[in-house]
């Protein structure tokens, strides 16, 4: 991954390398695919997904966002897509790259308000995390998701993801099939199915 595009936050810049990685692995007619967000092809998850880094650096950082609303993505991104998301992913890294480790509450963009800094990071990891396995899966590049990344997601997810679902930003758990692993639970949890195919 680009240095630039670095947090210092290694879960967080895991997720965020996910997004790069699977936006690099859409084929050149993969942007219009449906996607587990049923609302939105790729073009559009990839758009919300970078949309949503800058809402939680603006946030974080005391600036206002773009503007741009991340639940109401057009799919336009105005650039290439691999350019477009790491324009997006080293704009918002300098804003997580001034959160201590040890500090007090950081401001989050989510209903939940101010959290931990550790928690926060977690929370803008599992963002990028989720969205990109929902590009990959969509584009046919098979599940990027870890099971030792989705450990890490699970008490963040656990923690902030039920008052969302009132907002259609998850949908309903899903059980995940007996034996599943902890990435299979995440995304049962999280409302996809871990075999979900176009």
């Amino acid at each position: 991954m680009n240095e630039i595009t670095r947090t210092g936050w290694n879960v967080l810049d895991e997720g965020r390398a996910m997004l790069r990685a699977a936006v690099a692995g859409v084929p050149a007619d993969g942007w219009q695919r449906p996607t587990p967000c049923t609302e939105w092809t790729v073009a559009q998850v990839l758009q919300h997904a970078a949309l949503d880094q800058g809402a939680w650096a603006a946030v974080i950082s005391g600036t206002q966002p773009s503007g741009e609303n991340p639940f109401a993505p057009t799919g336009e991104l105005g650039a290439e897509p691999l350019a477009y998301t790491e324009a997006a992913l080293a704009a918002s890294a300098p804003a997580w790259a001034a959160v201590s480790s040890d500090g007090g509450p950081v401001p989050t963009p989510l209903p939940s308000g101010p959290m931990p800094p550790a928690d926060a990071a977690a929370a803008a990891a599992l963002d990028a995390a989720i969205h990109a396995w929902d590009i990959a899966m969509a584009t046919g590049q098979g599940s990027p998701l870890t099971p030792d990344l989705a450990r890490a997601l699970t008490p963040v997810a656990k923690s902030i993801v039920e008052p969302l679902r009132q907002y259609g930003v998850y949908a309903a758990a899903v059980t995940p099939p007996d034996g599943a692993d902890d990435a299979a639970a995440l995304l049962g949890y999280l409302g996809r199915s871990p075999a979900w195919t176009a």
